[in-house]
């Protein structure tokens, strides 16, 4: 079964996250607090969303349009309890004519381990028990401070008691409230109608509309969550990393069990949104986020970040910083590179150690090997970039690109000056400035004649080292090409 509508809660200020950004767009693992409670809930197929937003509501508002333009919006102001954020999310459904005649389920947004399946279970429980609403609980090492579920002999739910009001025997109960619930629809209206505010908060309770459902001879049900972190909300930046080391450890988990070595999971992250296949190696102090597709065979790591970027089979990318790039088969890149978006590299291509490369494409079986620049570029095929070359793009007001053709070869030390070509077969000698297009086949040499000032060092620097280092390997030059009076003399004795 499906719901008919689900309702975000995430009106909640965070104050004690002590941050200008509201608590439910906190992210970890690749997406928002707000984002991870939506892919949850999606995984429902539910026919309607609705978000309740307060704290921040501008910033979550605009946020939800990025991650998930369905779900609709609904301002709690003033904020007025959890009872009043799920009657205005169904008031606002039945002023677009929607309304919520099926199943309702509510959902915290700050439960990042929440997952789909759970979602789902709880659905299918409230369903097949003919159940008015569904708790979703857990049975936790710790239940303090947490409200305890009381359910009679058939299972069914009579109460949830807070800590403070617990008796000896209850605070023993070791299952608990998670704030999540199914509902059917119609009922709950007719509940929250009935909920009163003399309370310590004067706030409306949606916990209060189990207990009015109960009265009215409705079955109130429970279903505990098989993995008790799944129902734990983050308050502050402690538990913030405490369940970003939680879902990371599940992450890892999955890939490795997927066919993934990960050497060391204790030092490496992945985004949920991450795709890697089987025989892939990912090494220590890797992370991996965004959009990012490792491909089969490959080896990622160590010391690498990869954003956004996809690694075909068999290539290798170590310790490196690649966003936005694409990585071809059977390419190697590393140490020490810096891949910038828009990046390309064919495959058997190669980006060596201490080299940056942006907005540039490298041809099949191209090479940079080391200590280079190349930005917005566009090099052929079988072509080697010497080292310390330089692609000069950008004039101080525009940028402008090179073009480099097939099985070219740049050496060492060279300039490129922005807009230019070397053409298919062409050379460049080391250490030239190229500011014109060299023709196929061609050797371009720009760079001026050498000149040696003799005695230079002695006549300016007479008293520096580097003067007597020379005068001492001049003085030595000068007697090895002395002739040597004793061989001479044995010459002599033993001419014919």
């Amino acid at each position: 079964m499906k719901p008919a509508a689900v309702i975000v809660l995430a009106a909640g200020e965070g104050t004690r996250m002590k941050s200008s950004t509201p608590k439910v767009m906190h992210a970890i693992g690749g997406r928002s607090l707000v984002g991870h409670a939506l892919a949850a809930s999606r995984g429902t197929d539910p026919d309607r969303v609705v978000v309740v937003v307060g704290s921040g509501r501008e910033l979550v508002t605009a946020h939800l349009a990025e991650i998930d333009p369905g779900a609709v919006p609904v301002v709690q102001e003033p904020r007025n309890g959890t009872g009043h954020a799920v009657r205005i999310a169904l008031d606002a459904l039945a002023e677009t004519g929607a309304g919520a005649d099926g199943t309702v389920l509510v959902v915290c947004g700050d439960v990042p381990l929440l997952r789909a399946e759970t979602l789902q279970a709880l659905l299918d429980r409230h369903h097949g028990e003919g159940n008015a609403a569904t708790v979703l609980t857990a049975i936790v090492p710790d239940p303090t401070g947490y409200g305890r579920m009381i359910r009679d002999d058939s299972g069914a739910v009579t109460a949830i008691v807070e800590h403070r009001d617990a008796t000896d025997a209850q605070r023993a109960i070791a299952e608990i409230n998670s704030g999540i619930y199914a509902f059917d629809g119609a009922l709950l209206r007719g509940a929250l109608a009935r909920l009163r505010t003399d309370n310590s908060q004067g706030e409306e309770y949606l916990t209060d509309t189990l207990e009015i459902l109960r009265t009215d001879g409705h079955r109130v049900g429970a279903m505990p969550a098989e993995d008790h972190h799944e129902i734990h909300g983050i308050n502050d930046r402690v538990q913030l990393a405490t369940l970003r080391r939680l879902l990371n450890d599940r992450i890892c988990e999955h890939w490795m069990r997927a066919g993934v070595t990960v050497i060391d999971p204790a030092t490496t992250w992945i985004d949920v949104t991450v795709t890697v296949e089987n025989d892939v190696t990912i090494a220590p102090n890797t992370q991996l986020h965004g959009r990012t597709r490792i491909a089969t065979g490959a080896v990622v790591g160590p010391n690498t970040t990869l954003t956004d970027t996809e690694v075909g089979e068999s290539a290798t990318v170590l310790a490196t910083h690649a966003t936005g790039v694409e990585i071809g088969p059977g390419v190697a890149v590393g140490p020490f590179s810096f891949l910038r978006p828009g990046t390309k590299l064919a495959a058997r291509s190669k980006v060596g150690a201490f080299c940056e490369v942006k907005n540039s494409n490298l041809g099949i079986g191209s090479k940079i090997p080391h200590l280079s620049y190349v930005g917005d570029g566009d090099i052929g095929d079988g072509t080697n970039i010497g080292a310390a070359t330089v692609f000069v793009n950008y004039d101080g007001q525009t940028k402008s690109r090179t073009t480099v053709g097939d099985h070219a070869f740049v050496g060492c030390d060279s300039m490129l000056i922005a807009p230019v070509t070397v053409s298919d077969g062409a050379y460049v000698a080391a250490g030239s400035v190229i500011t014109k297009d060299v023709p196929p086949g061609a050797m371009a040499v720009a760079r001026g004649t050498q000149r040696n000032v003799e005695g230079w060092v002695g006549r300016k620097r007479p008293d520096s080292k580097s003067a007597k280092a020379a005068a001492a390997a001049q003085a030595a030059s000068e007697s090895s090409t002395e002739p040597d009076s004793h061989d001479e003399r044995r010459m002599d004795d033993t001419a014919p």
